[in-house]
């Protein structure tokens, strides 16, 4: 018998992902329900692995809300709160984990899906590099990417070691890491590392919750301890009309192209997206791709100048009420989408970025008990470091004796 590494190991899939035999819903009643004819790439590599495929899990409809609520699949329900959202899009994956039906979930992270749920439910989410992890197809201009909600910092270095593999039939895809993600994170964290800090919403207008702010000062209080730096140096963000208005266009268009089965029964938020979509002709799409490449290139410049490691809080917000986000949504069909901003706010320019970012439940709000995330973001590639550092933030503010009421 051939040893796996993960032999025997519950794993459930985001249900943005083919799985041959399985329908792929995309969170939606309008899509179609056939049987996949094969497995994406993602999938392949869980199942090689050893991982036994648990089944589907919810997501918002074609993962386009940090939340679900919707008629393809129900409410999905935080454990720690159940009158709360686990978050999302990945937001089966977080309440799977979180309650203990698996020790490990895949997710999707096109503006925070793997992060927010991370937070919203106590766990572990690693975006990594735009382009370490590859899918079939590239997701919405590289926009998005793969990854898994886990426990601990060492099983989301374990499952990166599963899926960071060069995939000669992509796109393009890099060489297989020459040292395993769990080696780096069981190497000693290097001293005297810049750290920059990030507490005020890139968008306009948006309060921080107070706990979101208190797991940044937790963050720092421990590294600067450790023997880092922390640095005053600003990250370089755009004005927030161009950052959303880059980010929209690619996303608009991108989450356009589902197939669908029954158009009409598309979600009134994403109908929206959609004309939207058809409302924009290639120049502008080209323009928007071309504008969103050079602010990522502006804002990353800036990183590498001014730090090693940039903390921020994961949301800007404790996970909202069941139906809040919905508030108006009667007079605009959009009101789903910008309602939830406070969620995605310090996580979506990373997806412009590419840059690696995890997100680790280091701080949990007295008046409510829900746990509370920081996102720490590194330069690409280097997620090694990112693991490095969460666990020793790991060692020094332990999480995992924390669970929640529902499990």
């Amino acid at each position: 018998m051939t040893f796996r590494p993960f032999h025997g190991v519950p794993l459930p899939i985001k249900d943005l992902l083919d799985v041959a035999g399985w329908p792929t819903t995309h969170g939606s009643a309008a899509a179609r329900r056939a049987p996949a004819a094969a497995s994406d790439p993602v999938v392949q590599r869980f199942v090689d692995a050893g991982f036994i495929l648990l089944g589907k899990t919810t997501t918002s409809e074609f993962g386009a809300l940090p939340f679900t609520e919707n008629e393809a699949l129900g409410i999905s329900h935080n454990p720690w709160d159940p009158d709360r959202t686990p978050g999302g899009s990945s937001s089966g994956a977080g309440a799977a984990v979180a309650a203990g039906m698996a020790p490990i979930a895949h997710a999707e992270d096109g503006g925070g899906s793997i992060r927010i749920p991370a937070s919203c439910n106590g766990l572990v989410g690693l975006k990594p590099t735009r382009g370490l992890v590859t899918n079939a197809t590239v997701s919405v201009e590289g926009l998005g990417t793969s990854g898994v909600l886990t426990r601990t910092v060492a099983d989301s270095a374990a499952a990166l070691d599963v899926l960071a593999r060069h995939d000669p039939a992509a796109w393009w895809s890099p060489p297989t890491p020459h040292r395993s993600f769990t080696t780096a994170m069981r190497t000693d964290l290097p001293t005297g590392l810049r750290i920059g800090v990030l507490t005020d919403s890139p968008i306009d207008g948006i309060h921080v919750h107070p706990a979101c702010a208190e797991a940044v000062t937790v963050t720092l209080r421990a590294l600067e301890a450790a023997g880092h730096d922390i640095v005053d140096t600003r990250l370089p963000l755009p004005p927030t009309d161009e950052l959303v208005a880059a980010f929209t266009t690619i996303w608009n268009v991108g989450g356009s192209g589902i197939l669908l089965a029954d158009p009409d029964r598309v979600e009134p938020h994403n109908r929206a997206l959609r004309d939207a979509a058809r409302a924009i002709d290639s120049w502008s799409y080209a323009e928007g791709v071309r504008k969103t490449q050079q602010l990522s290139r502006r804002i990353v410049e800036g990183f590498l100048a001014g730090f090693d490691l940039l903390v921020t809080p994961t949301m800007a917000c404790l996970p909202p009420l069941i139906g809040a986000l919905r508030a108006g949504s009667a007079d605009d069909p959009l009101m789903p989408l910008l309602n939830s901003y406070p969620m995605g706010v310090f996580t979506s320019v990373f997806n412009v970025t590419g840059q690696p970012a995890i997100s680790i439940p280091i701080h949990h709000d007295d008046a409510t008990g829900l746990p509370v995330g920081v996102q720490i973001v590194a330069a690409p590639w280097r997620e090694d470091l990112l693991l490095q550092v969460s666990r020793t933030l790991e060692l020094a503010h332990p999480w995992t004796d924390r669970r929640p009421p529902v499990s």
